[in-house]
């Protein structure tokens, strides 16, 4: 199973820096649409809609929300901070909520089970997140923003792999996730650490002003938000009966089972570049 998930992750890495080197703008954003309603179909099953003609509802709402957030942010003509910063810091909001429910389920899964609550979630999971991936690309060096947050999100996810599997006894959340354990979390959290100390070091000369401190603020506070996203996921699919949320990535099982950390961690690794006056 390991070697299938390397595996995996591999060709999605090598895909990934290939559109990145390659693509446009417009074109890996619809690229970046593209994955984020398919993890939308994946998720119209698990907010309880079964047929298909109601699981394509889903995505094409979820296909609205996402080219509004396109047009208001004007994310095909040069975003500004204006009109993008407060659609990041209301998405922030929105985990903080989404970190309440998790700490708090089952009982917080009253507000939130029914078909209607669980579909607005995945529109609040799914369309923030690939704005703020489109936001970040429109930068110069926006695909190397981007691959920074994959980075800082994937070392949190195999420091807590690692540490959890050699080091795990107290469980986090374990009505939300058994598997994952405080040991696990905090092997992450050393983890993003040392890829903040070694992006601060590696910064180039024109950056020379950013300071240690808040490169270790965002790279923290992103992959703390990437644990919220997954945790959040996994919430929901237990509530829905559902391993994973799909079977089309071998080893890694769904789309959304892969872009779920990522959803928490882009909104606010976005807001925090900006916050930090990048």
């Amino acid at each position: 199973m390991l070697k299938q998930r390397v595996a995996t992750a591999l060709i999605m890495a090598g895909l990934f820096v290939a559109g990145v080197i390659f693509l446009p703008l417009k074109a890996l954003a619809a690229v970046f649409a593209l994955l984020v309603l398919a993890g939308g179909w994946e998720w119209s099953r698990l907010a309880g809609w079964e047929s298909v003609v109601g699981r394509g509802l889903f995505v094409l709402v979820l296909g609205a929300v996402m080219l509004l957030l396109y047009v208001h942010c004007q994310l095909g003509e040069g975003p500004t901070r204006e009109r993008v910063q407060p659609v990041l810091g209301l998405a922030c909001l929105w985990w903080s909520f989404a970190l309440l429910w998790v700490k708090s389920y089952p009982g917080s899964a009253v507000m939130w089970s029914n078909s209607l609550m669980r579909s607005l979630i995945g529109l609040l999971i799914l369309a923030p997140a690939w704005m703020a991936a489109v936001y970040l690309l429109s930068f110069p060096r926006g695909g190397l923003l981007v691959a920074i947050m994959v980075v800082v999100v994937a070392a949190a996810d195999i420091g807590a792999y690692f540490a959890g599997k050699s080091l795990g006894k107290h469980k986090m959340a374990p009505e939300v996730s058994p598997a994952k354990t405080w040991e696990g979390f905090w092997g992450g959290v050393l983890a993003v650490i040392l890829v903040g100390l070694l992006l601060w070091y590696l910064r180039p000369a024109h950056s020379a002003h950013i300071s240690l401190v808040s490169v270790l603020a965002v790279v923290l506070a992103t992959s703390l938000a990437s644990v919220v996203g997954d945790l959040s996921v996994s919430m929901v699919k237990r509530e829905s009966g559902a391993k994973d949320s799909g079977s089309l990535l071998p080893g890694h099982g769904g789309v959304l089972d892969r872009l779920d950390s990522l959803c928490g961690a882009a909104p606010v690794f976005a807001l925090g570049l900006l916050l930090a006056g990048w």
